[in-house]
């Protein structure tokens, strides 16, 4: 199974491409960052969305997760992030695809064990989780661990009645 993670961002959107085996095995396939920059939001979104249909079709994923928004202390910044996280869940469903959708604190627990842990040691464990050469970016590093979090979902049933409580599988 190939899953595209995103983890998204009004001026950066982040991308990870995994493949799945049978044995619980991860490759690691792509990763980068789509870059809408700065000016007029609708011109961002349309950056955001053009530029996930394109990975989409170079990477073929057969499922798709994003990390979910999580409550900014500026509203503003706010909306404007679900509204790029909404541009991802668009690119995905109009190429036919399932979404699975995952807080942050699910991401951290299912990489590192530790649902508060910081940037860093989830760039690490990604390296360390798909044998890469060095720490990736950030923003790809999240999107790469937001596709290992839904690889260890689907091989533990989360999609067949388990559920996350307390950021783990119960």
């Amino acid at each position: 199974m190939r899953i595209l993670g995103i983890d998204p961002g009004l001026q950066v959107t982040g991308f990870g491409v995994i493949e799945t085996e049978r044995n619980s095995r991860l490759h690691y396939i792509a990763s980068g960052c789509v870059k809408s920059g700065a000016g007029d939001l609708a011109e961002r979104l349309k950056t955001i969305l053009e530029g996930l249909k394109e990975v989409i079709a170079a990477h073929m994923p057969g499922e798709v997760a994003v990390e979910k928004v999580f409550v900014n202390s500026n509203p503003q910044s706010t909306l404007a992030l679900g509204q790029a996280r909404g541009t991802a869940i668009c690119a995905a469903v109009l190429a036919g695809l399932p979404v699975a959708e995952y807080t942050a604190l699910q991401v951290k627990q299912s990489v590192v064990g530790n649902g508060h842990a910081a940037k860093e040691q989830v760039q690490h464990m990604v390296k360390r989780l798909l044998a890469l050469p060095a720490d990736p970016a950030p923003d790809a590093a999240d999107a790469l661990a937001c596709a290992i979090c839904h690889a260890h979902g689907s091989r533990l049933g989360v999609h067949t009645g388990f559920r996350m409580r307390k950021g783990r599988f119960v």
